[in-house]
């Protein structure tokens, strides 16, 4: 869980390095903490185990910018991978934003890679995490030790290690090759997690329809029928009542005498 330090301006973030016993974590801590600037960089502290070292150590990313006026800092941890450390690697993981697992490309590591990626998904309900919020964490998966004679084909480690197509990098650790390519790519998915949700697409305006236009060939609507002329007299009369004029007296009319 990202924590933010008002007083510094700073957002802290945790990322873990996960993997089998031996299989390079500290490796790529001790690669990273060497390539970084010393004013960017803190105290690489480590807590040593019986077979391995636990290392960790926190940095202000150079190239990554600022989130919101905040500077980012972030934490680098490793968790010893011998089966008998569960505790230990329970208490590593709180708190964590993102996870790199570094799978060893070794044939006889193949086993302990299975066992320390079911282990991972282990601890992480046990701290808590619902399904859902394990599907969303980011992750990297690191295949080391590519430069070994009988390095298992990353296709077979791909099938066994990285269902959920997470970005994986091959890498020699201790050559230093594909060491900055695995932390940029882990700390610029945590930073992405920081991002608000895009908002919805806007519908398109939908415009009225149009009237369909008229085919060719189809007749013209009727015109509506002129009223009926009028008569003679009639035009006479309305067209003199129209000027001022009386109308013209009617015609008398003749009687014939009957005969006796």
């Amino acid at each position: 869980m990202a924590l933010i330090n008002h007083r510094a301006r700073e957002i802290h973030f945790k990322v873990v390095y996960y993997g089998p016993g031996l299989g390079g974590k500290p490796t790529n801590l001790r690669v990273i903490h060497a390539r970084l600037p010393a004013a960017r960089r803190g105290r690489l502290l480590s807590i040593a185990t019986d077979h391995e070292r636990t290392l960790f150590f926190d940095f202000l990313p150079v190239d990554l910018g600022q989130v919101n006026g905040f500077a980012t800092r972030f934490h680098l941890y490793t968790v010893p991978g011998q089966v008998y450390y569960k505790r230990s690697r329970r208490a590593v993981l709180q708190g964590l934003d993102g996870v790199v697992f570094v799978a060893d490309s070794h044939p006889a590591r193949e086993h302990a890679n299975r066992d320390s990626l079911a282990d991972l998904d282990e601890q992480l309900a046990s701290i808590g995490l619902l399904p859902a919020e394990m599907a969303r964490l980011p992750r990297v998966i690191q295949y080391n030790k590519r430069d070994l004679p009988v390095a298992l084909p990353v296709e077979r480690l791909r099938a066994a290690l990285n269902n959920g197509g997470a970005p994986e990098f091959e890498a020699v650790a201790s050559a230093g090759h594909g060491v900055h390519e695995t932390l940029r790519t882990i700390c610029k998915a945590v930073l992405a997690r920081l991002a608000p949700p895009a908002a919805p697409p806007v519908p398109p305006r939908i415009a009225p329809l149009a009237a369909p236009a008229r085919m060719s060939g189809t007749a013209p609507p009727p015109a509506p029928a002129a009223p009926p002329p009028a008569s003679s007299s009639v035009a006479r009369a309305l067209a003199m009542r129209t000027q001022g004029s009386p109308p013209p007296a009617p015609a008398p009319v003749r009687r014939t005498p009957r005969p006796a």
